[in-house]
């Protein structure tokens, strides 16, 4: 999910738009959508440059 989620970045997919397209695969959350804050987070553990744009 989070590849998935960097490579939407990378092609300049707005972090909300990729917050929708994603799914939780496992957990008590399974099948729901991440939160938009959670998005930014995982691109953020990477460095993503403009993680906080």
């Amino acid at each position: 999910m989070a590849a998935y989620a960097r490579t939407l970045r990378a092609n300049g997919v707005p972090v909300p738009e990729i917050a929708r397209k994603l799914v939780i695969p496992t957990g008590k959350n399974k099948g729901e959508h991440p939160s938009v804050a959670s998005v930014y987070r995982v691109l953020a553990e990477d460095g993503e440059p403009d993680a906080t744009a």
